[in-house]
């Protein structure tokens, strides 16, 4: 079976500062908004004289404690996790000519990069994250090479594979998601819409392109909240155009909805001690698409979607985890039951 999956492709720079933000050495809490930083100007012509206030300026100095670089991007992730459950899914995206080493890791991993567009000179999407104690997060995100991926024909590569029998659209660039999704269309192959945090790029016309006809609709559930009001739509008037969606909930699980059926909560693994959560939600994702494609119901799937996020929660980085299936299935067992861990199996047994 033959998956492709498209989107970004980043490296993640992750820093971790042990205060809370609000609470950062230096900073000033007479209301003017000065840092230290800015205070150490004194030596500047007309540092003696008070200045204008500029409460839209914001200087936020802080020391971080750890610093981690790690393979990252949503399809590149949701790739990651396909290969270690055994399939050999097909990567589309752009990335820059620093690609090679991470392109050595995810070939020895199982996923097909044939169809990755290296941009000369220039760099793959950098996304930086600072984290404090409590959680919050400052983040940037410089695209680089993404961009390129909007050249990229999911025709090409179906000639190249021999077919393809799903296709992922995972949010990149905004003008890739909706040719992508169009040649998904034209092809009459089915799609799997993820738009993330490209929802407001890509607007009420973009979104309602990219998500009607989709086979499933996976979003987190504040991703679920900004999609119903960039659209407009109900709950119900989502799932109108797609044929299920399904919707994380963290530690709660997922939630799968169809049209004219009672949802249904499947519940998260219990016993998990979190190292790095910023993977899970991608490996949840490499779970349902690897039931999906080999067949199994929507349900089973997300138990596996499941399964392989505790792995990811309790790895450092979205690709660090390992992949014991012996491990897995007994999780799965605990979780869901024998039943569950039988059809689980059957659905592992190319990668046990």
């Amino acid at each position: 079976m033959s998956v492709a999956v498209t989107g970004a492709i980043a490296m993640d720079h992750l820093l971790t500062f042990p205060g809370r933000f609000p609470d950062r050495p230096g900073a000033d809490r007479s209301g003017t908004g000065r840092s230290g930083a800015d205070q150490s100007e004194a030596g500047r012509p007309g540092a003696g004289r008070p200045g204008p206030r500029r409460p839209h300026v914001a200087s936020l100095p802080f020391l971080a404690e750890r610093f981690a670089v790690r393979r990252g991007g949503a399809a590149a992730n949701i790739a990651f996790g396909l290969g270690r459950l055994g399939l050999t899914p097909v990567l589309v995206g752009a990335a820059g000519s620093d690609f090679a080493d991470y392109q050595v890791w995810l070939k020895q991993h199982g996923v097909d990069t044939e169809s990755v567009l290296v941009v000369p000179g220039e760099h793959t999407a950098r996304h930086v994250r600072a984290t404090d104690a409590a959680g919050e997060r400052i983040t940037a995100f410089r695209p680089g090479a993404m961009g390129a991926s909007a050249t990229l024909s999911l025709r090409s590569v179906a000639e190249r594979t021999g077919g393809l029998d799903l296709v992922v659209v995972a949010p990149g660039d905004p003008v890739a998601m909706l040719r992508h999704t169009a040649e998904c269309r034209a092809l009459g192959l089915p799609f799997v819409a993820h738009p993330a945090w490209r929802i407001g790029a890509l607007g009420r016309a973009g979104l309602t392109y990219c998500v009607s006809g989709a086979r499933c609709l996976v979003t987190g559930e504040g991703e679920a909240r900004r999609l119903r009001e960039a659209t407009g739509w109900s709950g119900p008037g989502v799932l109108e155009r797609v044929g299920a969606w399904v919707t994380t909930l963290g530690a709660a699980g997922a939630r799968i909805e169809r049209a004219g059926r009672e949802p249904c909560l499947v519940p998260a693994l219990g016993s998990v001690t979190v190292a790095e959560p910023s993977g899970a939600g991608d490996a949840f994702r490499a779970g349902l698409v690897a039931g999906l494609v080999r067949g199994a119901p929507l349900e089973r799937s997300a138990q596996l979607g499941c399964a392989l996020a505790a792995f990811a929660l309790e790895a450092p980085g979205a690709q660090e985890y390992a992949m014991d299936v012996r491990r897995l299935l007994g999780r799965v067992r605990e979780a869901y039951g024998h039943t569950a861990a039988a059809a689980i199996h059957r659905l592992l047994a190319p990668a046990a």
